[in-house]
């Protein structure tokens, strides 16, 4: 859909809401009826035309166009370019990390030995890489949707995989509101999406409370990563002694895991 296109939309939306009718904003316009219904029909509107209707609606320019940024449909995903561009700097990849968690510009700053001027250039970066939408102030909008995920097989899960998995599991899990459980078992093909989306669901609470729990002193927040995984896999370990015919009962043993991890860390 064309910019133009998305404006005419907005404005639809926007009549719709104010309750404006195409005869009212007609005899606004001078123009009939009829001739309001072809142009919105058409979706191809002069600026010209686009600024009497804001008028109409008591509008600007700038707010019809907010409108219409905040009506995209937010990414699930980044391209593997994207992601390899996050991934090439360890503080842009730090920054990245820190604006899905939704902290502030001076949240990290605070956090982390990152200036001004350099936290302003990062997040210029995400910006442009469709992450974020920068405001003033040093304020941002995520522009990534609520299931947003790295990649599966991108360049940041492979810096993870390279960098933070043999860090992540060499804890404990034994601390204050950590836990690491292992579950294996078979279960009907169809319930396994089931899951997967009830474990979905986890990481959003997770998140979400993540957001509530900003208004609370510092010294009542603890820093948590949530890791979340199912996969029909079978240990390394034991694969020599599986028998080949899967059939019988209780051979496939282990082939499925289904992991919920939680585990206390000092910095995001």
């Amino acid at each position: 859909m064309s910019t133009t296109q998305d404006l005419v939309t907005a404005l639809k939306a926007e009549l719709r809401s104010a309750d404006v009718t195409y005869a009212e904003l007609a005899r606004s316009l001078g123009l009939s009826e009829s001739s309001i219904k072809r142009i919105f029909a058409k979706g191809d509107m002069p600026l010209s035309r686009i600024d009497e209707v804001l008028r109409v609606l008591h509008m600007d320019f700038a707010e019809l166009a907010r409108k219409v940024v905040d009506a995209q449909p937010a990414r699930r995903e980044l391209s593997a370019e994207q992601e390899a561009a996050v991934v090439a700097d360890r503080k842009l990849l730090l920054m990245a990390i820190c604006c899905l968690s939704q902290w502030t510009f001076e949240q990290i700053t605070d956090a982390y030995a990152i200036g001004d001027a350099e936290c302003v250039k990062y997040l210029v970066q995400l910006d442009r890489l469709g992450i974020i939408e920068l405001r003033p102030l040093n304020r941002y909008r995520l522009k990534v949707a609520k299931g947003f995920r790295w990649r599966p097989h991108g360049p940041v899960m492979a810096y993870f995989r390279r960098h933070v998995v043999d860090d992540y599991y060499s804890g404990g899990f034994d601390g204050d509101g950590e836990l690491l459980m292992l579950v294996h078992g078979d279960i009907g093909k169809s319930l396994a999406a089931t899951f997967v989306e009830r474990l979905q669901r986890i990481g959003q609470d997770f998140a979400q409370q993540h957001l509530a729990d900003q208004k609370l002193p510092a010294e009542q927040r603890r820093a948590y990563t949530l890791v979340v995984g199912m996969r029909s896999w079978l240990f390394a370990a034991f694969r020599d002694l599986k028998r080949i015919d899967d059939a019988a009962p209780g051979a496939t043993a282990g082939a499925s895991a289904g992991a919920v991890r939680t585990v206390r860390v000092a910095k995001r």
